[in-house]
């Protein structure tokens, strides 16, 4: 990966007041390499890592480590959209093209671990936005972090829609070897005319299936979030049962699937993009989403029994993907809450 022609600013210009942030100072890095073109990073010492999740005892998860802000991803769907407004930052282009590094995250997550206030309880990551996104290629975050979490022996998870995660085989080993490591990758759907236009900075379906392929050979279980099921576009039972077949395929051990939710934010980035792609679905969506962020139930329902009955057929079984083994997986997954884990 190249990484000359870079522009520098200290101080941070975008926005200016660091303190949004949550840093002392903010040092901005553009360059104009193909790759990486019109995107800007900026490089921050953040003052915490490890974040409560709000409500979460309705969470299988307590605790999160999110060492990025914004995603390369693009991903049209993406709930996270919103939270970049709270930098000031735009929650659409900006989203995906302004990205905040918390450089020193795996030196701050080695001393919490080490605290003596810290019991020691599972840590989600990928949860908000996703650790194996491009920019992990050059910062190099999760190597640090994972090292933390083997070397005080703390059960953890990743959910990622990233290959780079290969790149930490060894260490995922390592840690599965002394705590509980869950491991998820998303792939909602292996229509590439659907992934090209939703998911356009993510890496090919089929190139996530091999990285469970990958993991599993390598003895790491491996689940597959199967998110999001976006209503009229990737729901056709001959596209969702491909879809599973697909998964089964990649030796993954469980399936899970998502319908997509329109959280503010993302909803209106996300019905921009309709309108413009398939303006036919623009009122069909008004009316799926009138009561909120979430389809109906009854949607939601025929949707997880559907795939429910195919991952029998195929011999794959529908726990929650990517969560440590000591969480018990229900027999049906209860159906979305506002705080549910949601998608990168």
């Amino acid at each position: 990966m190249r990484w000359e022609n870079l522009t520098v600013e200290s101080g941070g210009n975008l926005p200016r007041d660091a303190a949004l942030f949550g840093a002392d100072a903010v040092t901005t890095r553009t360059f104009d390499t193909p790759e990486f073109r019109g995107i800007t990073f900026h490089e921050i010492r953040a003052k915490s890592i490890v974040n409560r999740v709000p409500g979460a005892s309705r969470m299988p998860f307590e605790w999160t480590v999110n060492p990025y802000r914004g995603c390369t991803h693009a991903c049209v769907y993406c709930f996270a959209r919103k939270t970049h407004s709270y930098l000031d930052l735009d929650t659409g282009l900006g989203f995906d093209s302004q990205i905040v590094v918390k450089v020193n995250a795996p030196e701050l997550l080695r001393r919490h671990l080490g605290s003596r206030r810290w019991l020691g309880d599972h840590i989600a990551m990928g949860t908000n936005v996703d650790c194996y996104q491009r920019a992990e290629g050059r910062y190099q975050l999760m190597p640090g972090i994972i090292a933390a979490l083997r070397d005080h022996a703390n059960p953890f998870s990743i959910l990622t829609k990233g290959t780079l995660i290969l790149r930490d085989l060894d260490l995922l080993k390592q840690a599965a070897s002394v705590t509980e490591v869950g491991i998820s990758v998303s792939v909602g759907f292996i229509d590439h005319e659907l992934w090209r236009t939703v998911e356009p900075g993510t890496p090919a379906p089929e190139r996530r299936l091999d990285a469970v392929r990958t993991l599993s050979e390598h003895g790491i279980d491996c689940g597959v979030l199967m998110a999001p099921v976006i209503p009229f576009l990737g729901d056709d039972p001959s596209q969702l049962r491909a879809t599973v077949r697909a998964i089964a395929a990649s030796g993954a051990t469980s399936v899970t699937p998502l319908v997509l939710h329109l959280r503010p934010g993302a909803r209106e980035w996300f019905m921009s993009w309709l309108a413009h792609h398939h303006p036919y679905l623009v009122r069909r969506y008004e009316r799926l989403y009138a009561e909120g962020a979430y389809a109906p139930k009854w949607y939601q329902r025929r949707i997880t029994r559907q795939v429910h009955e195919l991952a029998e057929e195929y011999g794959i079984g529908p726990t929650r993907a990517g969560m440590p083994r000591r969480i018990p997986a229900p027999a049906e997954p209860a159906l979305p809450e506002p705080t549910q884990l949601t998608l990168l």
